[in-house]
C-alpha cells in the first residue's frame, strides 16, 4: 500500500512536471536539485587570492559544473570547485578553476567594471536574496583579480537589446576579491559584506544563487546550475538554492561618507577675457538599512566632480538621444524606478520613459546644476517593492531650483510577475508655481517560462496643456532556445510631457514586429545565426501614416568568437515640418531609403582586436556613407588602449556634409585598486577637442581618492587652431565610516 502510494505521488510529479513548460520545470528541478548549505565560522579568511586558509577546510564544495557552450548538457571540460562560509557579517566565496593549459588562461584586464573583464576568463556568482525568482546581485572576478558587479531586476528582461535597464552595470556595491594564476589554473576569493545586500528579515534565509565559468581559450561557459542557451545568469528563475545561513547581522548598517572637494578651473570668458576660480566644497552621502530589505540613502551638497565624462554621439536625426546616468547616487537600485518603453524600440526613436534620472541635476546641454541634497528609500518587504526619491536643486543657468519628487510602487504576483504605479512630481520653487506630474501604472506578467506581456498606462499634468496628455504601450514576447518572437504597441498623444522623463517622440502610435531564430549549424565554424525580421510601423494620433522600417538581419557568431552581420532595411519617413542637420535643411515631404550595413567584428577576447561597420544608404532625397572602426589593444595587464573612429559622409540636394567624431581611450591599472582612464575625443561638427583624464585610487572599498583634469578645446572655424576654452583640475577624497 505504501508502495501504491508511492508510484501514484511520483507519476502525479511527473504529470505535473508534463504539464509545464520545459524552462518552468526546469526552473523548479533547478531549485531542488542544485543546492547548497554555506558552513558558518567565527573567523573570516584573508582575502588574499590563495586558498591556504584553514577555514576552507570546512567549507561546502561544489565542483560539478555543465556546458552551455559550445555543447549544452555536456560536463564542463576544466573542474571548477567553488567554496562557501559565512560568519555573520560576510558570505565568502573561494575559487579554485583548474586548466589543463594554464598558459592560455586569457586575461589582461585589471581594472574595475571593465567591459573587457566578461570577454576574458572570469568567474561570476548571482545571488537571489529575496528568493523571489526576480532579482539578484551578480558579482564578477578574474584570474587578475578584476571586478565587476551588477543589480539585476526582473531577470535582466523587458528590453532587448543596446543597454538594458534591468541590468545595472553601473551600480557600485562594496565588496573585496583577489586572485592570482597558479601551476594548475587560478584561484580566487571573494567576500561579500551581508550590508552590501537587501535581504528578507527573518532568522534563517534561502538565497537563490548560480555560478557560471567562462573559459576563454576554449569560448566554453559552464554553470553550476544549468542554464538553457537562451539565457544568461541573470536567468535567476533557473539558480540554484543557498540554505543553511542563520541569525546574519548588519550592525547598526549605517555608512558615512564624506568627501572634500579642492581644485581650480580656468575658463574663457563671452567677452574674451579669461577667468580662474578655486574649487571647494564638502558634502556626504549616508546610508541606513531602515530594514534588512530597505535602504534609506541621503545625500547633501551632492558633487559628483569624479563621474567620467559622456562619450559623444552623432545625432543625424531630429529625435533626441539617449545618454546613459553614471552618477553613483541614481545608481544602485535605480531599476526600481524604471517605468517605460525601456529598449523596446532601440531602432524606431520612439522611446518613452517615465521617469529618466538625469533630468535631476543637469542642464539641457548636460552641465552640472548644484544639488542641495536629497534622500532615497528602496527596497522589499516581502512581496512589496518600494521606491521613494526627493531631490532639491538650486537656482541655476537662469532656472528657478526646482523639487523632484519620486514614489515607485510595485508587488510581486504569482511566481515571476508584478504589478505596480509610479508618481512623478517636478515643481519650481520660484513663486511661479510651475509644476509638472506624471502618474503611471504597469504590469509585468511572466506566463509560464517563454511567454511574457508587459504594459504600461501613463498620465501628465502640466499648466497650459490639457487633454492629450497620455500615452499606453504594451507587448507580447515569446523566447526560448530557437525562438524570439514579440509584438509591441506604443501610444504617445501630442500633450504627453514627462518633465523628469525622457520622450523622443509624441502624437505618434507605433507597431513593432520582431521574428528571430537561431539556428546552430555546427559546420563551417558558425556556433550560432541570428536572422531577424523586424517589423515597425508608426501613425500619428489620426492614424496616419508617418513612418515605416522593414529590418532584416543575419548575423552569425563564429566558434573563435569573432562576429559578422549583414543588414538591409527599408525606411520610409513623412516629414509634416522641416528640420536641420549639421546647418542643412531638409524640407517636408515624404522621403523613402534603404541602407545597408555590414559589420565584422573579431573576437573582443584577442589582444588585438578590431569592428569594423560599414553602411552606405539614401538619406532623405540624397545618399549617405557610414563607417565606423574601432581598433583595440591590450599592451599588457595593465595597459590597454582603444581608437574608436566614425566617420558619415552625407550629399543632399540642399548641400553636403561631412562629420568626423573619434575617441582614443588609454587605460593603465597599477593594481586593481588604483587606475587612471584617459578619454580624448574630437568632433568635427562641434569644432572640439575633449580631454579627460582620471585617476583613482581605492584605498580601502567603499573610500576613493580622485584626480581629474578635464579640458575642452574649440575652434571658431573649419581647419583654423585649437584654443583652450575651459579647464578643471579636481581632487575628491572621500572615506567611508561603517557601522
Amino acid at each position: 500500500m505504501v508502495r501504491a502510494h508511492t508510484v501514484a505521488a511520483a507519476c502525479a510529479l511527473a504529470c505535473v512536471s508534463l504539464a509545464l513548460p520545459p524552462a518552468q520545470a526546469s526552473a523548479q528541478s533547478n531549485r531542488e536539485k542544485y543546492s547548497v548549505e554555506a558552513r558558518r565560522i567565527d573567523k573570516g579568511p584573508r582575502i588574499d587570492g590563495i586558498l591556504d586558509d584553514q577555514a576552507w577546510e570546512s567549507a561546502s564544495v561544489i565542483d560539478t559544473f555543465t556546458q552551455q557552450e559550445p555543447k549544452a548538457g555536456d560536463p564542463a571540460t576544466e573542474r571548477t570547485e567553488v567554496r562557501l562560509l559565512y560568519d555573520g557579517r560576510h558570505l565568502y566565496i573561494g575559487i579554485h578553476a583548474f586548466d589543463a593549459h594554464p598558459a592560455g588562461i586569457v586575461a589582461t584586464e585589471m581594472r574595475r567594471d571593465s567591459d573587457r573583464l566578461l570577454d576574458e576568463d572570469n568567474f561570476q556568482v548571482i545571488l537571489d536574496t529575496f528568493n523571489d525568482s526576480r532579482n539578484g546581485y551578480m558579482f564578477v572576478t578574474s584570474p587578475l583579480g578584476a571586478k565587476l558587479e551588477q543589480q539585476i531586476s526582473e531577470e535582466g528582461e523587458g528590453n532587448t537589446r543596446g543597454t538594458n535597464s534591468n541590468v545595472n552595470r553601473n551600480w557600485d556595491g562594496i565588496w573585496d576579491s583577489a586572485a592570482q594564476i597558479t601551476a594548475d589554473g587560478w584561484t580566487a576569493e571573494i567576500s561579500i559584506p551581508t550590508t552590501t545586500l537587501r535581504f528578507n528579515d527573518s532568522e534563517a534565509q534561502t538565497w537563490g544563487i548560480n555560478f557560471m565559468r567562462n573559459i576563454r581559450q576554449k569560448n566554453e561557459v559552464a554553470f553550476w546550475a544549468p542554464v538553457p542557451k537562451a539565457y544568461g545568469l541573470a536567468r535567476v528563475s533557473l539558480a540554484g538554492t543557498l540554505a543553511g545561513i542563520r541569525s546574519l547581522s548588519q550592525g547598526l548598517d549605517l555608512k558615512l561618507k564624506p568627501f572634500v572637494v579642492t581644485g581650480v578651473r580656468d575658463k574663457n570668458m563671452v567677452s574674451g577675457a579669461r577667468a580662474t576660480s578655486l574649487l571647494r566644497d564638502l558634502g556626504f552621502d549616508a546610508k541606513y538599512g531602515v530594514t534588512s530589505g530597505l535602504n534609506l540613502d541621503l545625500t547633501y551638497n551632492t558633487d559628483f566632480a569624479q563621474v567620467e565624462a559622456d562619450e559623444q554621439q552623432v545625432n543625424l536625426t531630429r529625435f533626441g538621444l539617449l545618454f546613459p546616468e553614471k552618477r553613483d547616487f541614481f545608481l544602485e537600485n535605480a531599476a526600481s524606478f524604471n517605468m517605460g518603453t525601456g529598449n523596446t524600440f532601440s531602432s524606431t526613436p520612439v522611446a518613452t520613459d517615465l521617469f529618466f534620472s538625469r533630468r535631476i541635476g543637469l542642464s539641457a546641454s548636460g552641465l552640472p546644476v548644484p544639488i542641495v541634497g536629497g534622500a532615497r528609500l528602496t527596497g522589499k518587504t516581502g512581496p512589496h517593492n518600494l521606491a521613494l526619491l526627493n531631490i532639491q536643486t538650486e537656482r541655476a543657468f537662469g532656472r528657478p531650483g526646482e523639487n523632484f519628487l519620486v514614489g515607485r510602487y510595485s508587488r510581486d504576483v504569482l511566481r515571476r510577475s508584478r504589478v505596480g504605479a509610479i508618481f512623478v512630481n517636478k515643481e519650481s520653487l520660484n513663486g511661479s508655481h510651475h509644476f509638472n506630474r506624471t502618474v503611471g501604472a504597469d504590469a509585468n506578467l511572466a506566463l509560464g517560462g517563454n511567454l511574457q506581456v508587459t504594459s504600461f498606462i501613463a498620465k501628465t499634468a502640466t499648466p497650459g496643456l490639457r487633454g492629450q496628455d497620455m500615452a499606453v504601450s504594451g507587448r507580447v514576447a515569446y523566447r526560448s532556445q530557437a525562438w524570439n518572437v514579440w509584438l509591441n504597441h506604443l501610444s504617445v498623444q501630442d500633450n504627453f510631457n514627462p518633465e523628469v522623463g525622457f520622450v523622443q517622440r509624441r502624437g505618434i502610435k507605433a507597431t513593432k514586429a520582431y521574428f528571430s531564430r537561431t539556428p546552430r549549424p555546427e559546420h563551417m565554424h558558425i556556433r550560432v545565426m541570428d536572422p531577424m525580421l523586424v517589423v515597425t510601423y508608426v501613425t500619428d494620433q489620426q492614424n496616419r501614416m508617418v513612418g515605416r522600417t522593414i529590418h532584416t538581419m543575419v548575423g552569425t557568431t563564429l566558434e573563435d568568437g569573432s562576429y559578422i552581420n549583414v543588414i538591409y532595411q527599408k525606411n520610409l519617413d513623412v516629414l509634416d515640418t522641416p528640420f536641420e542637420v549639421q546647418s542643412v535643411t531638409i524640407p517636408a515631404g515624404t522621403y523613402r531609403f534603404d541602407e545597408v550595413t555590414l559589420t565584422y567584428n573579431t573576437s573582443p577576447a584577442r589582444r588585438f582586436y578590431e569592428r569594423f561597420t560599414y553602411s552606405p544608404q539614401q538619406y532623405y532625397g540624397g545618399t549617405r556613407h557610414d563607417i565606423e572602426a574601432a581598433l583595440g589593444f591590450r599592451a599588457s595587464s595593465q595597459l590597454a588602449t582603444e581608437v574608436q573612429y566614425q566617420r558619415n559622409d552625407v550629399n543632399l540636394p540642399q548641400g553636403d556634409f561631412l562629420v568626423n567624431l573619434a575617441i582614443l581611450r588609454i587605460d593603465y591599472a597599477l593594481s586593481p585598486r588604483m587606475t587612471v582612464r584617459s578619454l580624448t575625443q574630437y568632433n568635427s561638427a562641434t569644432h572640439e577637442i575633449t580631454n579627460s583624464i582620471r585617476y583613482n585610487f581605492i584605498y580601502r572599498p567603499g573610500s576613493d581618492l580622485y584626480i581629474v583634469y578635464n579640458d575642452l578645446q574649440q575652434s571658431q572655424l573649419p581647419h583654423s587652431r585649437f584654443a583652450p576654452s575651459d579647464r578643471q583640475f579636481v581632487v575628491k577624497f572621500s572615506y567611508l565610516f561603517a557601522r
